[in-house]
């Protein structure tokens, strides 16, 4: 029995013996027995004042959970990021639109056990995860899911998070992606294995211990200077490997101790001790160098000489080291000093170590260096971008005191030098990824807030001009606004295409025949002054493309170079094959190794300066003011950025002012099938996009090519389209909580003559539905509050299998649930729409 049931059964059993109470207390008053008879009518009346008041404490259950259930509604579509309610068998209950977007109606575990990529610890992960779920507990599991639709077939990860719900048998879902945080902390994992390794066989011993002297670490060289196991000495006390005491595990010192190891006589070493707080433990860290027979004490000529016969130590070392003298000068300095700074020796022994930082560091360091010499601090670390020629190499600097003794003063400095310019730009190229990423979001919510608004204002535009013919005074003004609204939605489309991913035709193009049937269009868009030049290096190869946004793409660089030389010049596009061996860093952005086609448009205008290059690919981002040549709206580079991307390749600019500019594209090279030609271009030449405003920074936009272009498109066709019978009388059910489109989609087809039933919800359908008036068409939308389209439209298919559904969404037809949109007698109409498009889709589903 349901929880709802159990909750009526007490209330059913009283008004029972209540009813059955008064029966008896009857029928003894009849037979004259009064005293039986005030029995019966007392406990009849308790039992039906308790069924009363259970009967008010149901209610008032049922109005809670009804209460908190449209609040957890509402909490869930105030939420960033996919959330979802399901019931304990994760039958879904209420999602927000990102959730919608992401799993749909089938729910997460179902979308995940589909996506789901790896071995068995990620299928045992996805099972704890439903197990939690059942069993009304937290879990939260990170899964490698591979993209049915992918091209490159490398998993992407998704942290899923269940716990508890609102209300009882609820379970909250909530997902992120976290495939950029996993690979930089793979980076930075592998990064410390191999510090580690370093460490642990660098030719010098290392040790550590806790305050009571017992080893926690030994590195390879002391362990085997004293015969012994690294690991077998973990534990052990240090005064039982030392002839003497050694120093106190509790503060820094510097000196000489002897050892004793197995099976050998004991020698000598310097040994220097610091130590470090680790979560309120303290630890030492020891740094042990053994001395050769007969080498004498003391610092200078002799220690030198220690130098030169242990080149391992300090020359051949793969960390910088330098050493200055009292007053901060370089004095020594090994190879891989000299390899970081870029310099031969010659030219920095005897300069300050300070003046080979850059020019906003140096003051900074010369202040470190002069705390140590000073005797202030015995070390200290800072970050330092050292000059390298014309560019700059980030490196960790570790500073100490270079002392003869304990308590000496300072006889210089000892440098330690450790090149993190590879750990800066990981760093950067994801705080950028992040930044992009939170840029996508921000424009795709406000693109699909903005399609629901373009729907009423191009479908009440529409309905005007019915009404306001040509010569009438209003004709010109309502046509502004009607074309605008449809450069708006044009400016929609672009956001949405930066935001996110967009469904993809691809198939395998040759790089050459594709640019050579392009060239046509681009002498057209180019104009005389501007000259041509394609150049394709030796067998480029194919690339995996999306036909129709490949040459979106080159139309807008293209377009963008034409702008940029307002006085004539020429265009190159280039193409050739490489091969990267090992990753290849431009800027903020890295190449990964592999095979790839090279695509090059350069031109020789104006130029980029280089405050702009870093932020050509944001979206709306242009340095032109309103009504300069070629002056557009931002999205043309943003809208590049966002199809090489997906594409699984990689764009890049460089740019010098007044020589030009050249973009490089990295696509992933194919092999073309040696069974098959690979399929020819034309239809993706047909319905080739024209270009998409300009690209923020670089000097020109594509609207005017645009307009130059589509002007000759008008002809003919649209009063063959007008000519079309659009009317109907059948009967349509439209569902739209947005108020403006609803009002707009039932006037024009009511102007058809069509007559049209309204809901403002998917429950308010099911009312309509219910009634058993006959419906021909269901038009709904996709996102609304409660039940969403998808929902209502399997609801509605289950009792009316035969119904015809129509879609609509200011999403695309891929990304809002394929599953829904693919079933019989079900279509899609994307937002924002026009009069004259609802009315043919209406009446070519009706046909």
């Amino acid at each position: 029995m349901s929880e709802g049931g159990l909750a009526r059964e007490p209330v059913l059993w009283g008004v029972a013996l209540g009813l059955a109470g008064a029966i008896a207390a009857g029928l003894w008053a009849a037979l004259g027995d009064q005293a039986l008879a005030g029995w019966a009518a007392a406990a009849s009346g308790a039992v039906a004042l308790g069924s009363l008041m259970a009967l008010s404490r149901t209610l008032a259950m049922w109005r809670q959970r009804a209460a908190s259930g449209e609040d957890a509604a509402a909490l869930l579509d105030a939420e960033e990021g996919p959330r979802l309610l399901t019931d304990a068998y994760g039958v879904p209950r209420h999602a927000n639109a990102q959730a919608l977007a992401l799993w749909g109606e089938t729910g997460p575990l179902a979308w995940l056990e589909e996506r789901l990529h790896g071995d068995m610890m990620a299928q045992d992960a996805l099972d704890r995860l439903a197990e939690a779920a059942r069993a009304g507990l937290r879990e939260e599991v990170d899964l490698p899911l591979i993209d049915p639709g992918g091209l490159s077939g490398e998993p992407e990860w998704m942290r899923v998070l269940v716990t508890p719900g609102p209300e009882r048998r609820t379970r909250l879902w909530s997902a992120r992606d976290v495939t950029a945080r996993r690979a930089i902390d793979e980076v930075l994992l592998r990064e410390r294995e191999e510090l580690a390794d370093f460490l642990f066989f660098l030719p010098a011993g290392l040790y550590s211990a806790d305050t009571e002297g017992r080893l926690r670490y030994v590195n390879q060289a002391l362990a085997q200077w004293l015969g012994r196991d690294p690991e077998a000495m973990v534990g052990m006390a240090l005064p039982a490997l030392t002839d003497g005491m050694p120093p106190e595990p509790d503060g820094a010192w510097a000196g000489r101790l002897r050892f004793l190891p197995v099976g050998d006589p004991p020698f000598d070493a310097e040994v220097r001790q610091s130590t470090y707080d680790d979560a309120g433990q303290l630890w030492t860290r020891s740094v042990v160098v053994r001395l050769p027979e007969g080498e004498g004490e003391g610092t200078g000529a002799g220690e030198g000489e220690g130098r030169r016969r242990r080149p391992w130590l300090f020359e051949d070392a793969p960390v910088g080291i330098a050493l200055t003298d009292p007053e901060g000068a370089i004095t020594e300095c090994n190879t891989s000093f000299l390899a970081m700074v870029g310099r031969e020796r010659d030219t920095v022994l005897d300069q300050p170590l300070a003046a080979l930082a850059s020019r906003e560091d140096r003051a900074e360091l010369a202040a470190q260096i002069a705390r140590v010499l000073q005797g202030q601090v015995g070390r200290t670390q800072t970050d330092v971008r050292l000059i390298r020629g014309e560019r700059e190499a980030s490196v960790a600097m570790f500073l100490s005191a270079m002392t003869g003794r304990p308590g000496d003063p300072p006889d210089g400095v000892v440098a330690h030098l450790i090149d993190t310019t590879e750990q800066k730009n990981l760093e950067q190229q994801f705080a950028q990824a992040q930044k992009m990423q939170a840029m996508g979001q921000l424009a795709g919510g406000v693109a699909h807030d903005f399609n629901n608004l373009l729907t009423a204002m191009i479908g009440f535009s529409d309905l005007l001009l019915q009404r306001h013919g040509i010569g009438d005074p209003s004709f010109a003004d309502l046509m502004q606004i009607r074309q605008n609204a449809n450069r708006a939605a044009n400016l929609v489309r672009q956001l949405l295409a930066f935001s996110r991913r967009q469904p993809l035709r691809p198939r395998l193009l040759n790089v050459t025949d594709a640019l050579s049937e392009l060239s046509h269009l681009l002498r057209r868009l180019l104009g005389e002054r501007v000259t041509l030049r394609l150049a394709h290096g030796r067998e480029p190869g194919y690339i995996r493309v999306d036909p129709g946004q490949f040459d979106q793409v080159i139309i807008n660089l293209a377009v963008n170079a034409r702008d940029a030389m307002p006085q004539g010049g020429t265009l190159t596009i280039t193409t050739r094959h490489e091969v990267a061996e090992s990753p290849v860093n431009h800027g903020t952005e890295a190449v990964p190794p592999g095979d790839y086609v090279i695509i090059e448009v350069s031109d020789t205008g104006a130029g980029i300066s280089r405050e702009h290059l870093g932020r050509l690919f944001e979206p709306f981002f242009t340095t032109k003011s309103e009504g300069t040549a070629g002056a557009g709206t931002g999205l043309g580079l943003s809208t590049v950025y966002g199809i090489v991307r997906q594409t699984e390749g990689y764009i890049f600019v460089e740019s010098t002012l007044g020589e030009g500019a050249t973009f490089t594209i990295c696509l992933p090279r194919h092999e073309a099938p040696a069974e098959e030609a690979p399929p020819r271009r034309d239809a993706g030449r047909e319905s080739a996009p024209l270009p998409t405003g300009d690209a923020g920074a670089v000097p020109g936009t594509a609207d005017a090519s645009a307009r130059a272009t589509g002007a000759g498109r008008r002809s003919g066709g649209d009063e063959d389209e007008e000519a079309r019978d659009l009317s109907g009388r059948e009967t349509i059910l439209l569902v739209e909580d947005e108020d403006a489109v609803r009002v707009f989609g039932a006037r024009a087809l009511r102007n058809k003559g069509y007559t049209v039933l309204e809901a403002r919800t998917g429950e308010g359908a099911l009312d309509v539905l219910a009634d058993g008036v006959r419906i021909d068409l269901l038009i709904t939308d996709m996102v609304m509050p409660g039940m969403d389209g998808a929902t209502l439209a399997q609801r509605v298919r289950a009792e009316r299998p035969d119904l015809r559904i129509i879609l609509i969404s200011g999403y695309s037809e891929d990304v809002i649930r394929g599953d829904v949109v693919s079933q019989p007698d079900t279509y899609f109409l994307p937002k924002p729409f026009s009069l004259k498009a609802l009315a043919e889709k209406v009446r070519e589903v009706l046909a």
